[in-house]
């Protein structure tokens, strides 16, 4: 199986009024293709800080990323960009949109931006149009960003993740500020991608997303301190509730 994501001896410090944070600690990570991994933790244990490091949007204080066996930490300013913006798809918990683009246009303009293919305008139209129809929002294409749910948003910025055909998605939170019928839709979506082949990193407070996850990664004072492997959800109210169950078990043995 192929590696996509890979962090050795892994190091974030900050300097705040002249003392030394040490946010992440020689953290050694390995994501292999198709795997859904969440990462979960106390507030202040790391979990974004290692989601923004590993995908390249914060430097490294020290130590290696290496995406599909490119090493990004050496990687300069424009090169990290256009390797984000061609093979790696975000999702965050603040979505994030032009407000005076309308919804489909929010969602083509990375694949607008992007030198990766040669397509028309017109192509990557139809794509887009093709994604929010997948993810079932086809009938607001036109809306402005203001004139659709909180639901229908995050599905939207779903669709935006995937106009590039990213090897990874990186989602920070993406059911934080939902409530628990649009998380579980918004999940959903995100397990149908998974299923289809896409590899995804979801940082999330939530048990009933964790649950979902094929592994969990537990992280404390800025070290993983636990790993379960829980293997791929294949769906069910009951395996549903049985992974949770035992996910939580699990998690309060951790110190959750």
């Amino acid at each position: 199986m192929e590696t996509v994501l890979q962090a050795k001896s892994l190091c974030k410090t900050y300097i705040v009024n002249k003392r030394q944070n040490n946010v992440l600690k020689n953290i050694d990570l390995v994501i292999n293709e198709g795997e859904m991994v969440a990462v979960m933790g106390p507030s202040g244990s790391g979990k974004s800080t290692l989601l923004y490091c590993v995908s390249g949007m914060d430097r490294v204080t020290a130590g290696e990323v290496y995406f599909c066996g490119r090493n990004i930490t050496e990687l300069d300013d424009n090169s990290l960009s256009e390797l984000r913006l061609d093979e790696m798809g975000f999702i965050f918990q603040q979505m994030y949109m032009m407000k005076n683009l309308s919804v489909l246009d929010n969602i083509i303009l990375p694949a607008v931006k992007s030198k990766k293919t040669k397509e028309s305008r017109r192509q990557i139209t139809d794509r887009g149009l093709a994604l929010m129809r997948r993810l079932g929002i086809i009938e607001v294409s036109g809306n402005d960003i203001n004139e659709v749910s909180g639901g229908q948003l995050q599905r939207a910025c779903i669709c935006r993740s995937m106009i590039n055909s990213p090897k990874m998605i990186f989602a920070d939170e993406p059911t934080g500020a939902l409530n628990r019928s649009s998380s579980d839709e918004v999940m959903n979506e995100l397990l149908s991608l998974n299923n289809d082949g896409t590899t995804i990193m979801c940082v999330t407070h939530d048990p009933k997303v964790a649950a979902r996850c094929s592994r969990v990664l537990y992280l404390v004072d800025g070290g993983v301190v636990g790993e379960l492997e829980q293997g791929h959800f294949k769906g069910g109210d009951k395996e549903l509730r049985d992974r949770e169950r035992y996910l939580n078990n699990w998690l309060m043995e951790h110190g959750w």
